[in-house]
């Protein structure tokens, strides 16, 4: 840095606040699909009906993911989301009015995911910009934080509603009220955000062929591969809480409270000591807690105590290898494509997340709610096999290198 370079100004806590505060709130909107399956069940519907509507919303996610990047190109990433984000107000309402189960539903589901594709994809984008990349996995952290704070807010909202006489659809009345005011902090953002020093430079935002072949050739690849694996556990077991408290005669608020204060508690106050440790042992240490949280839903859940150790175990596991292989995959980028990574691993995460529900429906149906547990741990195994891998093949080049 020559002495006339200034030196790039941290993040501005007030602003950072302001920020997550916004995504606080715009992802209230996803936190209602949960309830999906116990809406659609009011109106006659089954969990292979819910599974449909939360999996079309990958579709759209997936013009949302491609797009998106085009969109922070020409709009300017905060506007963008401020843009897309009113789709989730209009997602939410439509829910909340859709008397029946029918095309309406599945309208509003691709709906939902045009606008909650774009600002989970651009949300950390806008803090690779914003804050140098050593210190992007703390920051990860605090933004999927503050996201996953609204994703389980939403199914406690319908709880509590439930619990003081409401309607089920008021939760998704109030979604949309929160998500308006979230669509308004980031439109206010994006003039501040401007002004920032912007540490991915002057690369382009897009996907491109090339950037996309030159990403999934390095070892970026892996963190891509895991987040969409991790993505078909949490779409699996959330999307389908409303029937499996039931089934152990548990109440389904359970899991949200202790999945959301796990999650949130370990990526608030240790995530920042966990990034700093080597990766690799976090990500296989971290996939291999998500594996024990399955396994007590499968054998042990027959309680609200042991309902709630299941659901934190799950929230600390998968809460922090999220945050863990966020950071690898932006850093493991090849040279000029971070925000081209960022965009592939938050398509592999909605493919998880979305797709997965629709075979989680119908494998309920079919065949009960173990098997879908049975299927859910084999995709947390062979998410482990991959961190388990990789960790050997990091104690293999620093051997190499010691020997050198």
């Amino acid at each position: 840095m020559s002495p006339c370079t200034p030196p790039s100004p941290r993040v501005f806590d007030p602003l950072f606040g302001l920020f997550c505060l916004g995504s606080y709130l715009l992802s209230l909107s996803y936190g209602s699909t949960f309830l999906l399956s116990l809406l659609i069940s009011s109106h006659g519907g089954n969990e292979h009906d819910a599974g449909r509507v939360i999996s079309v919303a990958m579709l759209s996610t997936f013009v949302a993911v491609i797009a998106s990047g085009h969109l922070a190109d020409w709009l300017g990433a905060a506007r963008s989301v401020a843009c897309f984000g009113s789709l989730l107000v209009i997602a939410c309402l439509g829910f909340a009015l859709t008397p029946g189960v029918g095309p309406a539903l599945l309208c509003f589901g691709l709906i939902l995911g045009l606008g909650w594709g774009v600002f989970y994809t651009l949300g950390p984008i806008i803090v690779a910009m914003l804050v140098a990349p050593s210190q992007r996995p703390r920051y990860f952290a605090l933004l999927s934080g503050s996201m996953m704070s609204g994703i389980g807010s939403a199914p406690l909202l319908g709880r509590l509603a439930s619990a003081l006489g409401y309607p089920l659809s008021s939760s998704f009345f109030l979604a949309a009220a929160a998500s308006l005011l979230g669509v308004l902090i980031f439109w206010r953002l994006a003039g501040h955000l401007q002004r920032r020093t912007d540490h991915l430079g002057t690369a382009a935002a897009r996907i491109t062929w090339t950037g996309t072949l030159r990403v999934l050739t390095s070892r970026a690849l892996f963190p891509i591969l895991m987040v969409g694996l991790g993505g078909c556990v949490f779409g699996g077991l959330s999307s389908f809480q409303t029937s499996y408290g039931p089934s152990r005669g548990v109440d389904y608020s359970l899991f949200f409270i202790g999945f959301m204060s796990a999650a949130i508690a370990s990526r608030m106050l240790i995530a920042g000591i966990v990034v700093k440790r080597d990766p690799y042992w976090a990500a296989c240490l971290l996939s291999g807690l998500m594996m024990v949280s399955i396994l007590l839903f499968l054998s042990v859940v027959d309680s609200s105590a042991s309902y709630l150790l299941a659901a934190m175990a799950l929230g600390i596991g998968y809460g922090l290898t999220y945050s863990v292989i966020n950071g690898q995959a932006a850093n493991e980028a090849p040279p000029g494509h971070t925000s081209q990574a960022l965009l592939l691993f938050s398509l592999s995460y909605f493919i998880g997340v979305f797709g997965f529900p629709w075979l989680a429906g119908r494998i309920i149906v079919e065949a009960g709610i173990q098997a879908l547990l049975l299927g859910v741990l084999a995709i947390a195994t062979v998410n482990w096999l991959i961190a388990l891998g990789r960790l050997g093949w990091s104690y293999r080049l620093r051997s190499r290198a010691a020997q050198a």
